[in-house]
């Protein structure tokens, strides 16, 4: 009788011979991914969010695919690669094998938070078991058994929170979570930290908008949202990075929320919107320096950056570090 693995790997090779027929246009290499001042970085990050890959919509793994293979011909080393979040539509194993076959193989450390898709529709446990053997395989080890922890990459640390029950489109974090943020940011004594979480937090990145919910903080994290501003408001030089809206690039990808730079991430794999460039396949390249953060748009399945020019303006966001 075949294994689960096996079973596994001959249904993604099959799902990926399928989606194949579905052809993306190769991603050109003329202008592959850089680092702008190479000597003085001191720790650089892909962003990618929302590829929400899956078993049934034909036309997300193409445009997730040619996405990643910007990735894999980028011109620089990556610290880390960090997933903001919906990696799978449906938290199948399958469709994290899926996502391993495009963003895998990188030599980098692979920082990937969950996002609603990935745990709603399973017991919790189960959620936890396969998101953190999906991470844990990309890899290589068994560092990460929570959905919830933190990396330090060069120095910097790297904060992941997670839903610690299962939600249908919010994220509930326990005090016990709420009391760990606090301790991780605090510890790091005004350096940067980057926080990802899944879903931003109320009254930012024109979520009312941008979800358009009956429900009162719909598109948002959820009850736990101003416990998680008052903690992080409390330190200099947070960077919390979001994504689930799907929104474009443009005017409400950054904000300053209470001294929280927060900035919302656009999808990877579906049509965004609410923005004014909102290209499928996209999201930010991180340059860390010592005095500045710059998250530089950048268009992962035409392989360019999103340019500034007349007709196309940069999006690109540069924070100070105070």
């Amino acid at each position: 009788m075949l294994s689960r693995k096996i079973i596994i790997k001959l249904t993604t090779l099959l799902m990926a011979l399928v989606f194949s027929l579905s052809s993306y246009a190769d991603v050109t290499t003329e202008k592959p991914i850089t680092v702008s001042n190479p000597d003085e970085a001191q720790a650089v990050f892909a962003l990618i969010a929302d590829p929400q890959v899956s078993n049934y919509m034909l036309g997300r793994y193409p445009i997730f695919k040619a996405a990643s293979q910007d990735l894999q011909n980028a011109d620089c080393k990556f610290d880390a690669v960090i997933g903001v979040g919906d990696m799978a539509e449906n938290g199948l194993a399958e469709e994290y094998s899926l996502v391993a076959d495009g963003i895998g193989g990188l030599d980098t450390r692979y920082i990937m938070a969950s996002g609603n898709h990935d745990i709603r529709l399973r017991l919790y446990c189960q959620s936890v078991e396969r998101f953190s053997g999906f991470t844990n395989d990309l890899n290589g080890d068994e560092s990460v058994n929570s959905l919830h922890y933190s990396e330090r990459i060069n120095g910097y640390k790297v904060i992941v929170l997670g839903s610690d029950r299962t939600e249908f489109e919010e994220a509930y974090l326990s005090d016990a979570q709420l009391d760990w943020l606090n301790s991780e940011v605090a510890a790091e004594n005004g350096k940067p930290v980057f926080v990802i979480l899944h879903q931003p937090l109320k009254n930012s990145h024109n979520v009312e908008v941008a979800w358009n919910s009956p429900i009162e903080g719909g598109g948002t994290v959820g009850p736990q949202s101003d416990a998680i501003k008052a903690i992080l408001s409390k330190y200099e030089n947070v960077f919390l990075i979001s994504g689930h809206l799907h929104s474009g690039f443009g005017p409400d990808s950054y904000n300053n929320i209470d001294g929280i730079h927060s900035i919302n991430c656009p999808s990877m794999s579906i049509e965004n919107k609410d923005g004014t460039y909102n290209n499928a396949g996209t999201g930010y390249i991180v340059e860390v320096y010592e005095d500045e953060i710059i998250f530089r748009a950048r268009d992962y399945v035409q392989g360019t950056w999103v340019a500034e020019t007349e007709n196309d303006p940069s999006y690109d966001i540069v924070l100070p570090v105070e």
